[in-house]
């Protein structure tokens, strides 16, 4: 697969200047660096043509077309730059949802067309309802891209995936065992941020789509069940899980605060008094203040191989939380500073791992820690 030629010209000259000293770690990211505006000048935000550019390395790295889906085509992300096979499925619609963002700020028809052969390869390879998948978050995840998706084909089919598979975990997964809330997985043990979170977005999304003002209020009893049991009012910080017995079992993600803040965002409008917006501002502050490091460069969160990926949640949803709350007085120059030192960072084939303060290596890097930077890029030009 071959580079646009305008994508080529601007990969051969940004790449002649890609190669950047090593830095021990981030915390160690010294004074001068600080006082050449890295992080304090909104200056620092990549250029719209980088922010494509890279959506287009991650393609040229990743995408696979491997077939006709009636008179359209089909296609996935292979899991690594080896091509060693296809994404599993929660980070598959998630690596779909960094290229929706991608479009939705260049609107490239190569992106909306692979956008949709992305789709026909998840349809192709999961079906169109998701029942057999035991991870209820997986199947929100999945519903979630497929109502975004929609929101740019205007496809029916896209819009009764969403709907279906909502549906299918809210009857599943909803219940008045801790005074509400989904079940992360069948076996009913944990109540997680990952599930409730995005599921009230989705529901958003759905009421938006449809009409249908179960949804908005199948998203008001999810986040207000999340604010009484897993947000911590005197913080900000959003909680990762709860078990059966009421204790909480998991910290804080910046997944889990990005999607609680897309929540929020989504549901400010139609609830205006009930501080949706001032708990969405003060998970941001959280995640900027207390997971960050001193120069406000977003944590790794390198522990296990699904939180890699992490990051580019958080961008999605805080990115257009400011868009959406004209925050960017706020946050614009932070958000900007993590899309230049992810960007700075990148290897010689134009990707971005997840660890911002070092050199991407060229020799192995995976697809879903990959999406990052891509999301980081993409969402700051959505304010």
């Amino acid at each position: 697969m071959k580079i646009p030629p305008i994508a080529a010209l601007l990969l051969a000259l940004i790449m002649s200047g890609c190669g950047k000293k090593e830095i021990s770690s981030p915390e160690k990211l010294s004074t001068e660096t600080t006082t050449k505006g890295l992080v304090t000048a909104s200056s620092v935000q990549p250029v719209r043509s980088e922010a494509l550019l890279a959506m287009q390395c991650y393609n040229n790295a990743f995408y696979n077309q491997y077939g006709t889906y009636g008179s359209s085509f089909k296609a996935y992300y292979y899991s690594d730059v080896n091509r060693t096979g296809r994404m599993d499925f929660w980070r598959q619609a998630e690596a779909i949802e960094t290229l929706i963002d991608a479009y939705n700020v260049n609107n490239d028809a190569d992106l909306r067309n692979k956008m949709v052969y992305l789709y026909n390869g998840m349809r192709d390879a999961y079906g169109l309802l998701w029942t057999a998948n035991t991870f209820n978050d997986d199947v929100i995840w999945g519903a979630l891209m497929c109502v975004r998706a929609f929101l740019i084909t205007n496809d029916g089919g896209m819009k009764d995936m969403a709907k279906n598979n909502f549906d299918m975990v809210w009857n599943r997964a909803w219940d008045t065992n801790l005074g509400g809330g989904l079940w992360w997985t069948t076996a009913k043990a944990t109540k997680n941020a990952c599930v409730n979170a995005p599921a009230a977005i989705c529901a958003m999304y759905l009421y938006q789509v449809t009409g249908d003002v179960s949804y908005r209020d199948k998203a008001k009893m999810i986040t207000d069940w999340m604010v009484s049991r897993l947000y911590v009012s005197g913080t900000g910080e959003v909680k990762g899980a709860i078990n059966a017995a009421g204790t909480i079992t998991e910290g804080s993600r910046t997944y889990t605060q990005g999607t609680f803040i897309g929540a929020c965002s989504m549901l400010h409008n139609s609830y205006p008094s009930s501080n949706f917006k001032a708990m969405g501002m003060k998970a941001m502050d959280y995640t900027k203040n207390n997971m960050c490091n001193a120069q406000g460069l977003m944590p790794d969160e390198y522990d296990c191989d699904d939180c890699q990926g992490f990051k580019a949640i958080f961008a999605r949803w805080a990115c257009r939380f400011v868009k959406d709350h004209n925050l960017q007085t706020t946050y614009a120059a932070w958000l900007n500073y993590n899309a230049a030192e992810a960007w700075n960072y990148r290897n010689s084939n134009g990707l971005m791992w997840g660890q911002w303060w070092r050199r991407t290596p060229d020799s192995y890097v995976n697809s879903f820690e990959t999406t990052c930077g891509v999301a980081m890029m993409n969402g700051v030009w959505v304010f």
